[in-house]
C-alpha cells in the first residue's frame, strides 16, 4: 500500500508536472472567464449566434476533409470580416457583459450565498394566480395590459429602457400599474421570478405580416419580444378585453384562464425550448386542418 501512494505521489506532484502555483491561478482566471462567458452566451441573443458559427465551423471541417478547395478559401477570406461584423452587430451585449463583468461579486459567484438560486421552479404559484387575476380583471375593464415573464433569456436590454421596481408580484399592485391616467400605465411590465422588474418598458414591434389587422400595437410589441427571446407574453386587449399570450413568435389570441395557468405552469418548472415549440405548434394545426377535412 505504501508503495501505491509513493508511485502516485511521485506521478502527480506538482514538482514533477513542472505546474507552480501561477499556473493554478492562471487556470482558476480562465476558468472564471469560461463560465461567465457560456452563461452570458446562454442567457442572451448570442445562443442563437453560437449555433450559427458551430454549423459554419462543421462545414468548413467538411470542406477541409472533402479537399473543397473553393469553399476554403471562401471561409479563409471572409473570417476576418466575420468576426468584425460579429462585434459590431453584438456590440450592446458584449458593452453589457464587460458591465455585468465588472459588478461581479467573485466570491458569490463562485460560492452562490443565496438560497433562493437553488429553487428549481422560476416562480411561485401565487405569482401564477398573481398573473392570471391581474390578466382577466384588466381585461374585463377593457384596460390594456402588457406583462412579460423571463426564462432564459435575461431581458437586461429592455428593462433599462423602464422604470426599476423590484416589487413583489400581485394582482392588486399589476392593477394599478395598467390603470388609466397612471404613470406607469404605458409600456410593458417585465416579471423575473416574483419580482416585478420594470414598468414602462418598450418592446421591439414584430413585422410579420401575418399578424390580423384587428389587432393593434400592445399585440405586435407582444409577439416582437417573443421572436427574439424566450419569454411568455400576456396580453389584454383595451379594445375587445380578450387576454392573448405570446410565446415563439406564436400569437394565442383569446385563450381562458385554464389556457393561460397551463402554459404558466408548464414553464415554472422548465424552460420552453422556442424551436420545439413552432414545431409542435405546426403540426397541431396540421392536425386540427385534418380533424375539418
Amino acid at each position: 500500500m505504501n508503495v501505491i501512494t509513493q508511485w502516485l505521489a511521485d506521478t502527480f506532484s506538482l514538482a514533477k508536472l513542472n505546474i507552480g502555483w501561477n499556473d493554478i491561478l492562471e487556470i482558476f482566471v480562465f476558468t472564471f472567464l469560461l463560465y461567465h462567458i457560456i452563461v452570458w452566451i446562454k442567457r442572451t441573443k448570442a445562443w442563437v449566434l453560437l449555433k450559427g458559427v458551430l454549423t459554419v465551423g462543421v462545414l468548413y471541417v467538411a470542406a477541409q476533409i472533402f479537399q473543397m478547395t473553393n469553399l476554403i478559401w471562401l471561409f479563409q477570406n471572409l473570417i476576418g470580416t466575420m468576426v468584425t461584423v460579429l462585434v459590431i452587430v453584438f456590440q450592446p451585449e458584449l458593452r453589457r457583459a464587460l458591465e455585468q463583468l465588472g459588478n461581479q461579486k467573485v466570491i458569490s459567484s463562485i460560492v452562490p450565498l443565496d438560497p433562493s438560486k437553488d429553487k428549481q421552479e422560476r416562480f411561485s404559484e401565487e405569482t401564477i394566480n398573481a398573473i392570471i387575476d391581474a390578466s382577466f380583471d384588466l381585461g374585463r375593464a377593457k384596460t390594456g395590459a402588457l406583462i412579460v415573464v423571463e426564462q432564459n433569456i435575461l431581458l437586461n436590454e429592455y428593462i433599462d429602457t423602464g422604470i426599476m421596481l423590484n416589487a413583489k408580484v400581485s394582482a392588486p399592485l399589476l392593477v394599478q400599474i395598467f390603470e388609466h391616467n397612471t404613470p406607469l400605465h404605458d409600456g410593458a411590465v417585465i416579471i423575473r421570478g416574483d419580482q416585478i422588474v420594470a414598468a414602462t418598458c418598450y418592446l421591439p414591434l414584430s413585422d410579420n405580416m401575418d399578424i390580423s389587422k384587428d389587432l393593434g400595437t400592445r399585440h405586435r410589441a407582444g409577439l416582437g419580444i417573443s421572436e427574439v427571446t424566450d419569454s411568455i407574453t400576456v396580453i389584454a386587449s383595451e379594445e375587445t378585453g380578450c387576454v392573448s399570450i405570446a410565446i415563439g413568435g406564436e400569437l394565442f389570441h383569446d385563450v381562458d384562464r385554464d389556457k393561460l395557468r397551463a402554459k404558466l405552469n408548464f414553464i415554472q418548472k422548465k424552460d420552453i425550448d422556442v424551436k420545439r415549440f413552432r414545431l409542435w405548434k405546426g403540426k397541431r394545426r396540421k392536425n386540427h386542418e385534418k380533424n375539418k377535412e
